[in-house]
């Protein structure tokens, strides 16, 4: 893995907003946008259609890790902030998963040299 850090944080950063628009858009019920809006819940586990539900279920560990400080302030997303703060905030805290995560891949890459 001989990528950069900046490179990588920013790979992650667009993999993460690509992987959230993905998975809105077609686990959604009202059609293509960057975040889970009312009435879909935030993990778009409830679902009546049954491969949606499915799938939904299989890709929970990824979104909680992806989504999880949102999860845990309620207050912030019941206030309907705008997009352009949710994604703030998601830049902020995936470029620390980034870096936390391009740190650990170094040092495991480096053990085994």
């Amino acid at each position: 893995m001989n990528i950069s850090r900046k490179k990588f944080v920013t790979l992650f950063i667009l993999s993460g907003f690509a992987f959230l628009f993905v998975t809105t858009s077609l686990l959604g019920s009202t059609g293509p946008r960057g975040f889970p809006k009312h009435p879909d819940p935030l993990l778009g586990t409830a679902s009546p259609v049954v491969w949606k539900h499915t799938v939904s279920t299989i890709i929970l560990p990824i979104k909680i890790m992806l989504i999880g400080p949102l999860l845990l302030s309620n207050d912030f997303l019941q206030d309907d902030p705008p997009p352009p703060f949710i994604a703030i905030y998601l830049i902020f805290y995936w470029t620390i998963l980034s870096l936390s995560l391009h740190a650990l891949l170094r040092k495991i890459k480096m053990s085994f040299i």
